[in-house]
């Protein structure tokens, strides 16, 4: 079996990133969510060297629609991706790119719902990853999977090994444009960004859960959760913030 592995487009020249300095990040982590209520946690991870930083690790919160990656991986785990009914393929389309929650819902009862996820998961990885039983009300059963911003990178870190793991990052780089913020914001410039953001109202205190999880020019694995949040842009800003403030500790390099 031929290992899979991340490759740097070609023309990219090699060159030796700076060291991580942790405690100097987790301190401008800080002092940025001093204005910032609200519970968070971000996991960056550098795919060729193995460079990680991480801020509110043992935070477990809500996925909101970035769940919708993990349904597809679950799906594609299963099933392949050309031997898909056409309608399913469109659900796998619009549930990635448009963050359809219907065709989640479809996709949700085809790979048997929580439990199915649950063994996708564990082939997967993921460690505190769970999802709540029974059928669908809005978001309010794969909108309510548990996780950590770990996980999620866990999860992007399995797409090389998944039979059809390209399909879901050709998706995830095809999300309509007023979906392109979270984990872009810490693109370089002409840098490719596959990403699935996110956004869920909590109906008993009008709080949001603002997510957002991806991979930065096929090298930087990146997830940020964040709950509490008082509108959605106020959320929406606090991940795009910390992303940047984040990438920027790992490397420098013009935004687009």
């Amino acid at each position: 079996m031929v290992k899979a592995v991340w490759a740097e487009p070609r023309g990219v020249p090699e060159k030796e990133e700076p060291v991580v300095d942790r405690r100097k990040l987790t301190r401008a982590v800080r002092a940025m969510l001093k204005s910032r209520p609200g519970r968070t946690s971000i996991t960056v991870e550098d795919l060729r060297d193995g460079r990680v930083f991480r801020f509110g690790a043992k935070e477990v919160l809500p996925t909101a629609s970035v769940a919708k990656v993990d349904i597809l991986m679950a799906l594609l785990r299963k099933e392949r991706w050309d031997r898909l009914p056409k309608v399913v393929k469109r659900d796998a389309e619009i549930m990635i790119r448009y963050s359809d929650n219907k065709a989640a819902d479809r996709l949700w009862e085809r790979i048997g719902r929580e439990a199915g996820l649950a063994r996708a998961n564990k082939v997967f990885g993921l460690k505190t990853t769970t999802a709540v039983p029974g059928r669908c009300v809005d978001l309010y059963c794969w909108g309510i999977t548990r996780t950590t911003a770990d996980d999620q990178v866990r999860l992007l870190k399995y797409l090389p090994r998944l039979r059809d793991g390209e399909v879901v990052r050709r998706l995830m780089r095809g999300v309509v444009q007023d979906q392109k913020w979270g984990v872009s914001a810490g693109a370089c410039a002409g840098e490719r960004v596959a990403v699935k953001n996110g956004w869920l109202r909590h109906v008993a205190n009008d709080l949001w859960a603002i997510t957002s999880m991806g991979l930065i020019g096929d090298r930087y694995a990146v997830a940020v959760l964040t709950e509490d949040n008082a509108t959605s842009e106020a959320g929406i800003a606090k991940v795009e913030r910390l992303v940047e403030r984040v990438l920027d500790g790992f490397r420098g390099c013009p935004k687009g």
